[in-house]
């Protein structure tokens, strides 16, 4: 059952409704107007390649005034595809659009990655640029037939001199489905499978609802690299409902530019008002993540969701490179299940940075809260700053009733979290039980 909140709290979740979302939940429905790939000459063989015949499709149905390309039942390959305005995508039961593991067939461009623009890289299997009022719909798959690209990446950075002379971002390889600066988005019923690198990259969209859709890489496979589940950079009212998450990477991260003048960076707008709920993390590196790019994140809920294998459920990245400002974060009523993990996570992030000579910027993160949350999880975590750098005030935890292999909650060098009502092993947490 729902953990109950006072009065004083139901008017705070009223004040937390946004209209705008309805934009694209009700937005206006696609063309009535479809058709079927396999009426542009594609060939449901797993083996060909349909690239040209998909992207004819899209573009017949452009020129007409916009309608749905359906992908029918069968495995269909394909190399980067590129939406336009006004033209839907519908993936039906049985339907898988693959990706071609040659990188040939996804041509480089400059695009949106890692907190800036790279000149020279692969765009996704699915791209939308200026897609106002998109739907990708249906029971069908997004394949990114990732497994030999992950084998291939492990093997690069195996032979690697260093773990530094390999960038992420060396081996040319797909995310399944990419869309930016488009508002009103709508995502619905669609698995993403075995992505090559990230599944859902969103940029500068606004407007979006992802609903009813699966994120997932095998089980078998331990690690991999780079399969987020969705990557919000730089966008502003998005909820993600009802979905579920099964990765080796972050299962939802908030993401945006990084750098010392990061603040600066006019591409990067805050990532603002997201909201997740009635989602499954069953595995992944983290549940929610503010990081690895990421400068302004502020008004975050997370709630009524379930947790399961996951590295840390609220996961804080502090870059010691960027100046950053997290703000309105929350996580309420989640149900835990798992032997291993952290709950919280606030603490120095120093993969890669780059200070490019100036001084160390100054960062804040504040009005963070962590209540209704109860089930069994690893350890309770850790808070700590960039020493020097990084102010963390009014972190609450509130109605938390868990079992923990490790009671201890770090604190060092910031000032000790707000505890109401926080029993851990079946007794109140004490003052002297943080390490």
């Amino acid at each position: 059952m729902p953990v109950p909140f006072s009065p004083r709290r139901r008017v705070v979740l009223s004040l937390l409704s946004l209209p705008a979302w309805q934009h694209a939940a009700n937005a206006a429905a696609p063309a009535a107007k479809r058709l079927s790939i396999l009426d542009a000459g594609a060939v449901a063989d797993g083996a060909t390649v349909n690239t040209r015949a998909i992207q004819a499709a899209i573009d017949r149905l452009a020129a007409q005034g916009g309608g749905t390309v359906v992908v029918p039942a069968g495995v269909f390959v394909s190399g980067a595809l590129f939406l336009k305005p006004n033209v839907h995508l519908h993936l039906d039961r049985g339907a898988v659009l693959r990706c071609s593991t040659d990188m040939r067939h996804f041509p480089v461009q400059r695009t949106r990655i890692e907190g800036h623009f790279e000149e020279r890289f692969n765009p996704g299997l699915v791209n939308a640029a200026g897609c106002d009022g998109l739907r990708i719909t249906g029971e069908g798959t997004l394949d990114g037939a990732g497994r030999p690209i992950w084998d291939r990446f492990w093997q690069l950075r195996k032979a690697a001199k260093d773990k530094g002379s390999f960038r992420n971002l060396d081996l040319p390889r797909a995310r399944l489905a990419v869309i930016e600066a488009s508002r009103g988005v709508t995502v619905d019923g669609i698995t993403f499978k075995d992505s090559q690198f990230w599944n859902l990259h969103l940029y500068r969209c606004r407007d979006v609802v992802v609903r009813n859709t699966s994120f997932q890489v095998p089980d078998d496979y331990v690690q991999a690299p780079s399969t987020d589940g969705i990557d919000i950079d730089s966008c502003q009212d998005v909820l993600v409902d009802g979905c579920h998450f099964s990765v080796t990477d972050d299962c939802i991260a908030a993401k945006g530019s990084k750098g010392p003048r990061a603040l600066e960076d006019k591409d990067s707008p805050p990532v603002e008002r997201i909201r997740v709920r009635n989602c499954v993390f069953r595995r992944g590196h983290a549940m929610f993540t503010l990081g690895s790019e990421a400068t302004v994140v502020r008004d975050v809920v997370v709630e009524h969701c379930r947790v399961q294998d996951v590295g840390s459920v609220a996961h804080l990245k502090l870059r010691p490179d960027t100046p950053q400002r997290y703000e309105d974060i929350h996580f309420r009523d989640l149900v835990l299940d798992s032997g291993k993990g952290e709950i919280v996570s606030i603490r120095p992030w120093s993969q890669y940075f780059d200070l490019k000579g100036e001084a160390p910027p100054h960062s804040t993160v504040r009005n963070v809260t962590l209540e209704g949350i109860r089930g069994r999880f690893g350890a309770f975590g850790t808070i700590a700053p960039n020493p020097g750098q990084t102010d963390i005030a009014a972190v609450v935890l509130r109605d938390i009733d868990v079992q923990l292999t490790d009671t201890r909650l770090h604190v060092k060098d910031a000032a000790a979290p707000v505890l109401e009502n926080v029993v851990v092993n079946g007794k109140p947490y004490a003052a002297d039980a943080r390490g």
